[in-house]
C-alpha cells in the first residue's frame, strides 16, 4: 500500500532568476541564470545529473515544442529531459517529476526547471492560447479578472459579507504582499503601498482593482533533488526534504451540477487534504510555519486560506485584518511577495515559491527571514475557478 514520499527526497540546491521585464534576456538566459545558482548551491558537477524536467506554458513564445532547448542551454550530459505543462501548476509539475524520479529510485539526482518569457509578446496580459478546446472556451467567454471576480461575489453571498468589508480585506492582502516584496531583490515590484492606494486604484473587475491583480513577468527557477542519504554523504547540513506533493485536477464536477457554489476552489481542498495526510499534518493552522499561495488575484489568496484549512470557512477576512498572515503574524503568507510582486511567469511560479520556502528553512532569506520556520507549504491554482488544477507541496527540515 502506498505510503507517500515524506522525507524520501531532499532538495540539494535551488536557484532563481531576477523576475521582471527581462528584455535583456532570452528564455535560455533565464534558464542559465537560475541553473547556475542551483548547481553552485548543490555543490555537484553537472555530470552527476541523471534526469531533468522542464516546465513552460506558452511554448510558442518561449522555447518551442520540445525539451531540447533546456538540454542545450544548460549543456546537460545527454540525459533524459521531459517538458511538462499543467496550466499555472506547471512549475510544481516539473518539481513533481524530478521528486518522483528520485523517490522511486530511478535516479539519484534530478533537476526541475521552470521558465516563462512573456514580456516580449507585447501583450498586456497572458497571451491568448490557440490550442485546445478548453483554451478556446475561456478565451471566448471572459477574462481572468472577470472569472475570479465572480469568486468574490459568490463568497460575499455565501457568508453575508459587505462589499466594503471584503474590499478592505483583500486590500490588506495586497498591502501585506507588497511590504514583503519590497525586501526581496529578485521580485519584479518592490514598492510599498498603503490601503488607500489599493482602494482608490482603477477598477479592473469589481471588486478587483489594479493592485488586486498580479502582473506579467519573465523569470525562471530551478531545483536539484536527491535522497537525504546522498545529501548527508555530501556533508550537507540543514537538509530540506519534501514532506508531501499532491495535485488535484477538475473532473467536471464544478460545471455539471449544483454541488459547487462558486465561492471556493474544490481542487485546492482535495489536494490540501491529501498533502496533509501524506505529511502527517493534522492541524495546519498550528503546524505550518509559512506558506506561499497562488495569489493571481487578492481574492484568490483570501479564499485559498480557507481552502487550505488554515482559516475556518468564512473566517479568512478576520484573520487577514487581524494580521494573522502578515510577516510578523502567526503563519506568514507570501513572505517573498508572492505573485503580486513577482508577477506570474507561469512555468516558473511553482518552483519560485518552493525556492522561498527552501531559503527560509535554511535561514538564508536575508532581511525577510522568519524565526525558526519548520514547515512551508506552496500552492498553485491553474485554469479558471470552474475548471482547474491545484498543486500543494510541503517542505520542511529533514527529520522534523
Amino acid at each position: 500500500m502506498a505510503t507517500g514520499i515524506k522525507d524520501r527526497v531532499a532538495i540539494l540546491g535551488m536557484g532563481c532568476s531576477k523576475f521582471g521585464e527581462r528584455y535583456d534576456a532570452e528564455a535560455s538566459d533565464l534558464m542559465v541564470e537560475a541553473y547556475r545558482e542551483a548547481i553552485t548551491d548543490a555543490g555537484i558537477d553537472p555530470s552527476q545529473l541523471q534526469a531533468a524536467w522542464l516546465s513552460v506554458a506558452f511554448e510558442a513564445m518561449n522555447i518551442g515544442p520540445s525539451a531540447i532547448p533546456l538540454s542545450m542551454a544548460l549543456r546537460l550530459p545527454t540525459i533524459p529531459v521531459t517538458k511538462v505543462e499543467n496550466y499555472c501548476a506547471s512549475g510544481t509539475e516539473a518539481f513533481r517529476g524530478a521528486v518522483y524520479a528520485v523517490a522511486s529510485g530511478a535516479c539519484d539526482i534530478a533537476l526541475a526547471l521552470g521558465v516563462e518569457k512573456l514580456k516580449d509578446t507585447g501583450y498586456g496580459g497572458l497571451p491568448v492560447r490557440s490550442r485546445g478546446l478548453a483554451y478556446d472556451m475561456m478565451a471566448n467567454s471572459g477574462t481572468a479578472p472577470g472569472f475570479f471576480a465572480q469568486i468574490a461575489s459568490a463568497y460575499r453571498a455565501k457568508h453575508g459579507v459587505q462589499r466594503d468589508d471584503l474590499k478592505r480585506a483583500i486590500a490588506h492582502v495586497s498591502v501585506k504582499s507588497h511590504a514583503n516584496g519590497a525586501k526581496n531583490p529578485k521580485a519584479h515590484l518592490r514598492k510599498v503601498i498603503d490601503e488607500a492606494t489599493v482602494l482608490n486604484a482603477p477598477m479592473i473587475a469589481e471588486p478587483l482593482g489594479l493592485y488586486d491583480c498580479c502582473g506579467v513577468s519573465d523569470g525562471a527557477a530551478c531545483a536539484i533533488v536527491t535522497t537525504p542519504e546522498i545529501a548527508k554523504s555530501m556533508g550537507k547540513h540543514d537538509i530540506v526534504s519534501v514532506k508531501a506533493l499532491q495535485l488535484a485536477v477538475s473532473n467536471g464536477w464544478e460545471l455539471q451540477g449544483s454541488g459547487w457554489d462558486g465561492s471556493y476552489f474544490h481542487t485546492t481542498r482535495v489536494a490540501a487534504k491529501r498533502a496533509y495526510d501524506e505529511a502527517g499534518i493534522s492541524k495546519p493552522r498550528e503546524e505550518l510555519s509559512m506558506f506561499d499561495v497562488h495569489d493571481c488575484f487578492s481574492i484568490t489568496e483570501l479564499v485559498t486560506m480557507e481552502d487550505l484549512f488554515v482559516s475556518p470557512e468564512g473566517g479568512a477576512m478576520k484573520d487577514v485584518m487581524d494580521g494573522f498572515y502578515d510577516a510578523d503574524g502567526q503563519v506568514p503568507c507570501q513572505i517573498d511577495g508572492g505573485l503580486k510582486c513577482f508577477g506570474h511567469p507561469i512555468g516558473a511560479s511553482g518552483l519560485r515559491m518552493i525556492y522561498e520556502m527552501y531559503l527560509q528553512l535554511q535561514g538564508r532569506a536575508g532581511e525577510r527571514q522568519l524565526k525558526n520556520p519548520r514547515l512551508g507549504l506552496t500552492h498553485n491554482l491553474g485554469g479558471m475557478p470552474n475548471q482547474n488544477v491545484s498543486a500543494v507541496a510541503i517542505v520542511g527540515r529533514y527529520g522534523d
